[in-house]
């Protein structure tokens, strides 16, 4: 009875934060579908807005919940958009691509983090956000880094400069990709291969033409794949350099991987992984309004112009570098 009890006082403790969170997520779904621009940015500038709210005592524990808890289940149910017939439809050239241009932007992350002076957690953030998928990459690689007092700020400054360069690139790629010679299947698969965020390649692509958009989408969805490889392989290095023994997978990756296998085996129903899809994107967006509300404009301001340096320069390497790439597979 004492344990019931207790949980239902915590239940309680966690509502306003959590439902704060929740209207600002829907606050800026509407704006979105309404405005065309991305939810997640909505969703972060509504809570940095609303910053006080984390300092308020009856709302605090909601806000801290949402934005960690519900952020690793709604990473964790990303895997339901995922199956390994997807991967396999795309053939060997795009996989290669992928796979060599997550590896090498990562890297290209880490270089620049110390070219500007930057903690190599910095790096590994902006270099893994604009390999994988932006914001959902940010925020399950963040879930693994060492727990320093910047990671919060970096993590929300990586978001809003992935979501925004994002946006440009929807925009600018196709036109450059068509003024290179490209045709509609490779500007698909070079759409996919170097947008940050899975809206602005469905965009991007789909503007181009219908074969240039299911190419684009399968290119990013390999991208998506890579995201608990990453975010175990990240983890084991921050261990390694702790010098701790053994290895404990975070929960939100098991059930990602198990997402996607099962999604692979046709066990889950198509509309049960629509409506998981579905869940983790209520769920991130709810968590990235938690985190705007947990950070200060001024704050952000103060992190200074290396951060924007950072992405800015690994965005426009991936993009290079692909191109170069995409010549020789």
């Amino acid at each position: 009875m004492a344990t019931h009890v207790q949980r239902l006082e915590r239940l309680k403790g966690l509502a306003p934060g959590v439902m704060l969170a929740l209207l600002i997520a829907l606050a800026a779904t509407f704006l979105s579908e309404h405005y065309g621009a991305p939810v997640m940015l909505f969703a972060l500038l509504l809570g940095m807005a609303l910053h006080f709210l984390s300092e308020e005592p009856r709302s605090a524990a909601g806000i801290e919940f949402s934005s960690k808890s519900l952020l690793r289940l709604g990473v964790g149910l990303l895997g339901a958009r995922i199956t390994f017939e997807d991967i396999g439809a795309l053939g060997f050239g795009p996989v290669l691509l992928v796979l060599v241009c997550v590896t090498a932007t990562i890297g290209f992350g880490l270089l620049m983090a110390r070219l500007f002076r930057r903690h190599w957690t910095f790096g590994m953030l902006t270099g893994g956000a604009v390999a994988i998928c932006g914001a959902s990459a940010a925020l399950a690689i963040s879930a693994v880094l060492p727990d320093r007092p910047e990671r919060e700020k970096d993590t929300l400054f990586t978001v809003i400069a992935v979501t925004g360069l994002s946006t440009i690139a929807m925009i600018v790629y196709p036109i450059l990709f068509s003024a290179l010679g490209f045709d509609d299947r490779e500007i698909g698969v070079m759409i996919g291969a170097t947008i940050h965020d899975v809206a602005q390649v469905v965009g991007a692509g789909y503007a181009v033409s219908e074969q240039a958009g299911d190419t684009a989408t399968f290119v990013k969805l390999l991208r998506v794949a890579l995201l608990p490889v990453v975010v175990i392989a990240i983890m084991l290095f921050v261990r390694r350099g702790e010098g701790s023994q053994g290895v404990s997978l975070p929960g939100f990756v098991l059930l990602f991987a198990a997402l996607v296998v099962l999604n692979s085996i046709g066990f889950i129903p198509v509309r049960v992984a629509d409506f998981l899809s579905e869940l983790s994107r209520w769920l991130l967006v709810t968590a990235i309004a938690a985190l705007g509300m947990k950070t200060a404009l001024k704050e952000m301001f103060a992190l200074g112009a290396g951060h924007i340096n950072v992405v800015v320069s690994i965005t426009l390497f991936l993009m290079l570098f692909a191109l170069g790439l995409s010549r020789l597979v």
